[in-house]
């Protein structure tokens, strides 16, 4: 069956002509009748524009110098057309039918903003890795833990019209950044337990091959939403630097030394302050690790 509402998807793209024409038919193969495909290429230098060239007659795009991927995404915001609104990356797939799933669980649940659904991790040939750790909607919980997997979000218009767009200062985080302030603008969030997109992980991805100026950049960004950095997200931006750094999570004794320290100066930098909270997991952490090594040095 066809839905009948008409659909806006937007996909931004930097030379990323290995994958996608496997994200433009994972479109253009989707059961929506009234279907408006964007691609915002920002000036590639590999095969993208002839892929693209091959499937004028079905999508628009464009290619030109932009500002980034959020600058891509905002063009597309602003042109598309559609009362509902997806976006997928250059290098991610919707699953089949999927799409046309959401269209018509935003239409089933009128008071419903923005709805998300399950995904999966997958490599360069399409195969499935792992289950992204998607949740059930909890705001407070997203503070801590980004569980909402940006290829598998779909939303009206009215949240554009309502909430604006993408920061373009942001380059890893942007849909983070995107999904909290909805959330605490009052944004009405539904979530669907089927799988709908596959969100590509590969060493060449922005966060896999920056994860120290990924969280730095997230941390930035939560001290200005909120007002705060969690001490969830500094623990991770200390294990992102000790990692960067090749320092073993395996080493007893040092790594949790390292961890705690490089949390507590980075709950210094970004809250001026460190949580009762953090000291207290730090002195337990510790004091296992010493538990557990005594054994091994004493019987050396």
């Amino acid at each position: 069956m066809y839905v009948t509402h008409r659909v806006s998807i937007i996909t931004p793209s930097l030379n990323q002509g290995r994958y996608i024409e496997r994200t433009i038919r994972s479109v253009l193969d989707q059961p929506v009748e009234d279907l408006e495909y964007l691609v915002f290429d920002g000036g590639s230098h590999d095969e993208t524009l002839s892929i693209l060239r091959r499937y004028d007659t079905r999508l628009r795009w464009v290619s030109e110098p932009d500002r980034g991927q959020a600058h891509a995404v905002n063009k597309g915001l602003q042109r598309a057309k559609g009362d509902i609104i997806g976006w997928l990356n250059s290098d991610d797939v919707y699953y089949p039918a999927m799409v046309a799933a959401a269209a018509e669980y935003l239409a089933s649940h009128p008071g419903i903003d923005v709805v998300y659904g399950d995904a999966n991790h997958i490599d360069e040939e399409d195969r499935i890795i792992e289950a992204y750790p998607t949740e059930a909607w909890d705001l407070q919980r997203l503070m801590n833990v980004c569980y909402v997997c940006q290829p598998a979000v779909f939303f009206r218009r009215r949240v554009v019209e309502r909430f604006g767009l993408l920061k373009e200062r942001l380059h890893f985080c942007l849909d983070y950044e995107y999904w909290l302030r909805l959330g605490l603008g009052g944004a009405s969030f539904g979530r669907m337990r089927q799988v709908l997109a596959g969100s590509r992980l590969y060493a060449e991805t922005k966060t896999m091959g920056s994860r120290v100026k990924f969280h730095r950049e997230i941390n930035n960004m939560l001290r200005s939403v909120l007002g705060h950095v969690p001490d969830r997200w500094l623990f991770n931006y200390a294990h992102a630097v000790l990692d960067e750094g090749g320092v073993p999570r395996t080493a007893p004794i040092r790594f949790p030394v390292f961890v705690s320290a490089l949390s507590i100066l980075s709950a210094i930098r970004w809250n001026r302050r460190v949580s009762p909270g953090m000291l207290q997991l730090m002195r337990t952490w510790i004091a296992a690790d010493v538990r557990n090594a005594l054994p091994g040095w004493m019987n050396r």
